[in-house]
């Protein structure tokens, strides 16, 4: 077994971590919180210091209709170092912020990750963040298109 880019013994090989991911997404979209907490739970503890399985488990929370839940989750669950990841992470943040109607706190958390957007390679968390302030309407498909599970 070899060690991930975040340095951890992987105790999944990546096609199976995508499968799960994959399942759990699937769980995210019908609201099945449930199953859901169980898979990204899992996921979260062999990638730690990857967004998907938090990003996951929001979605799941929101889809819901459980947006304060969502914010409570990715302020205590989610923490990791300054980065894409922790972009990412906080650009969900102030989309569970939006829909718990938390206006001024979604955007102070937004604008905390969308200047990075002006960078030549901006994160995905960084164009999320300012399609979610409304300053990129101009762009066809959503950050996460090409979010990767690995």
């Amino acid at each position: 077994r070899g060690l991930m880019p975040d340095s951890t013994p992987s105790l999944l090989e990546t096609e199976h971590v995508q499968l799960l991911t994959q399942i759990g997404f699937i769980a995210a979209s019908r609201a099945d919180v449930k199953r859901a907490e169980i898979i990204f739970g899992a996921l979260s503890r062999v990638r730690p210091l990857r967004a998907f399985p938090h990003v996951g488990m929001s979605m799941a929370l929101l889809n819901a209709g459980r947006a304060g839940d969502a914010v409570a989750y990715l302020q205590k669950k989610a923490q990791m170092p300054a980065g894409e990841e922790a972009d990412l992470v906080n650009a969900f943040l102030g989309l569970a912020l939006q829909q718990d109607a938390r206006a001024s706190e979604a955007t102070r958390t937004l604008r905390s990750v969308a200047p990075d957007a002006e960078n030549t390679n901006p994160s995905e968390g960084a164009l999320l963040a300012q399609r979610l302030l409304g300053e990129r309407p101009g762009d066809q498909a959503p950050p996460w298109s090409a979010f990767q599970i690995i």
